[in-house]
Order: C-alpha cells, then sequence, then structure tokens
C-alpha cells in the first residue's frame, strides 16, 4: 500500500468527501490518518462538522476499530516561516519578514513557491517519524487540486529542482520529488459516469504518466442505483406503451385502486401513462450514458471503486458509509 494518497477530480465530481472517507478508511482497525488540505476553502472542516481548521494537525474523527483521523489546512504563509526555520534556522528573522510583507511578496512573485510549500509540508508528514522510529501516520491524504492542475502542481519541485542546482532549496525539491515519483505515492481520481469528467479523468491519467508520476486508482462516485429491470428499460426504450399501459392496469388491479368500471381505469391510467414513459425515457437515457461511462472507465486500465449516490446529501454518518464501502471493495488492501 502506498503512504500518501493525493485525491484528485474535476469540481463537482466530490473529490474532498472521497479524500475524507479514503482518510477515515484508512485508519480503520487502529491506524493514524492524516487528511492534508491545500486550497484552503475548509471543505474538511464542513465534512467533518467541526470548526475552521488552523495551520496544526488536529485530530477531527475516530476510525472503526479505534484508527484517527488527523487533520490540516495547510497555509503557505506558515507553511514558508517552517521552511525559513528548518533550513535556515531564521525562527525570529522568519517572523519579521512577515510583518514586512516579504512572504506575500515572495509568494507573488514565484506563484510555483506556494506548491513547492504545499507538497513540501504533506511529503514531510510523510516521513515524519517519532522517537522509537516508527511513522507518526500510517497514511497521509490529500485533498488535491483539480484534474487540470493536479500534475503542475505535484511536478513543481523537479523544476526548481531544475533551476536550483545546489544547496538546501534543490535538496528539499529533490527530497519531496522522491516521495512524489515513488511507490510510497498514489493519485487517484474521482469521476462520475458523465463524458466530461470521464474524460478529463483520462487526460489527467496521461498527464501524471508523462510526468512520471504515479497513478493509483478511479473512484466513480454518486453512482444512482436503477430504479427498473431490463424488460422495464426495453419497453421504456422502445416506447411499447402498450405494454407500459398493460402493467399499470395491472397494478392498479391488483391494490384496488382501479374502481370496477373500465372507463374509469382507462382514464386513469391514460393520466399515469404519459409522465412515466417521460421518466422511464430519461432513466434509460441516464443508464445508457452510465454504461458508457463505465466503458470508458474500465479502457483505462486502473483499479476502479464505485460509490453510491447519497441521496439525503453527505453528512458524517455518510461519510462513514462511503469509508466502508471503499474497504469492502478492497481500495484500502483490506475488505
Amino acid at each position: 500500500m502506498s503512504r500518501l494518497h493525493v485525491v484528485s477530480g474535476k469540481g463537482g465530481t466530490g473529490k474532498t468527501t472521497v479524500a475524507a472517507a479514503l482518510a477515515l478508511a484508512l485508519a480503520s482497525g487502529g491506524k493514524r490518518a492524516l487528511l492534508v488540505e491545500v486550497e484552503g476553502r475548509q471543505g474538511i472542516a464542513q465534512l467533518f462538522e467541526t470548526e475552521a481548521l488552523p495551520y496544526e494537525e488536529r485530530k477531527i474523527a475516530v476510525a472503526p476499530g479505534g484508527g484517527e483521523v488527523h487533520a490540516l489546512a495547510i497555509d503557505a504563509e506558515r507553511a514558508l516561516l517552517d521552511y525559513l526555520h528548518m533550513f535556515y534556522k531564521l525562527g525570529s528573522a522568519g517572523r519579521a519578514l512577515k510583518k514586512l510583507g516579504a512572504i506575500d511578496f515572495a509568494t507573488t512573485i514565484a506563484p510555483g513557491l506556494r506548491d513547492v510549500l504545499l507538497t513540501g509540508k504533506a511529503c514531510e508528514a510523510v516521513r515524519r517519524k517519532d522517537r522509537t522510529g516508527r511513522y507518526v501516520y500510517d497514511y497521509v491524504v490529500m485533498d488535491a487540486p483539480p484534474t487540470g492542475r493536479v500534475t503542475r502542481f505535484l511536478n513543481v519541485n523537479d523544476e526548481v529542482a531544475g533551476l536550483a542546482r545546489i544547496g538546501p532549496i534543490h535538496n528539499q525539491a529533490q527530497a519531496v520529488m522522491r516521495v512524489l515519483k515513488s511507490p510510497e505515492t498514489a493519485v487517484h481520481f474521482v469521476t462520475l459516469l458523465e463524458e466530461m469528467p470521464v474524460q478529463e479523468t483520462a487526460d489527467g491519467i496521461a498527464e501524471l504518466r508523462a510526468a512520471g508520476l504515479p497513478v493509483g486508482a478511479v473512484v466513480v462516485n454518486m453512482v444512482r442505483p436503477p430504479v427498473l429491470d431490463e424488460a422495464a428499460v426495453e419497453a421504456a426504450a422502445g416506447h411499447r406503451r402498450a405494454e407500459v399501459e398493460r402493467a399499470l392496469a395491472g397494478a392498479l388491479e391488483r391494490t384496488g385502486a382501479g374502481g370496477s368500471a373500465d372507463a374509469g381505469r382507462t382514464g386513469r391510467v391514460e393520466a399515469l401513462v404519459a409522465p412515466l414513459l417521460e421518466e422511464a425515457r430519461e432513466h434509460t437515457e441516464r443508464l445508457a450514458l452510465e454504461r458508457r461511462g463505465r466503458a470508458d472507465v474500465a479502457r483505462l486500465g486502473l483499479p476502479a471503486y464505485e460509490l453510491h449516490l447519497l441521496g439525503d446529501g453527505v453528512d458524517l454518518a455518510g461519510l462513514y458509509r462511503m469509508a466502508r464501502e471503499l474497504r469492502r471493495q478492497g481500495m484500502t488492501g483490506t475488505a
């Protein structure tokens, strides 16, 4: 199993929700997982129904089996202060630079510096060990930028290492890339069974592979359960109105809702058939779209997992259900 799980996906696919569920799943059975946010949206705090996360690692959930999920919202400015203190011993001087606005200036003139700091902080958490030599966290899960930006975000340290040929900046960038390009890391994509998200997923995978970054799995999110059997789907797809009418008339007769008069029953059937046929038609179109989406996902040649749409929205209980489903399907290496 990889220890750093990077979760990306097109906007609207639920990547933050899947990242949170994956952290819970990985922490099950007594493990410790760190869930990292890098975009400053406080989406993790909202999902776990807690106050906004500060720039510190905080326990936010207990996983099944006694595991723990901690969370961290990485702030680029604070990460830069950590960096200055760690490599240049500029603790008080760094704080003075912050007051002068030098940190904002540095991250503005060098936009890539922000991504260097964010990825560096996450990789530091992956490598960190306690006094006994054990890893502090068994797993780190990163809620990463969307598909279109994730490759550049993860690969920025390669560019920095090429620009800074020697010194601590070069060494730090190289150390980060050793983690990101190793089997310790897996980049997962969240998609929906729709054309655009699946295509963006395919493009993102191709970009990652071209950059030499490790691709993990595809998580198909918000899958709608089928509500019609195959015979009903075929009848609706073929607009075989007579079959639908007979089925409805039989149902009304069995329930006693049809009444005794044939004319009255026929009128009720007519009133029901048109809207039901329209809903059935839309449902069959959706099923056909999902079949094509599944076939496209299968052609990617990666492990794929599915999570059902939660009709009442995602709350804390829903997150735990999603985590159980990811474990059941084997995404965490254990069922």
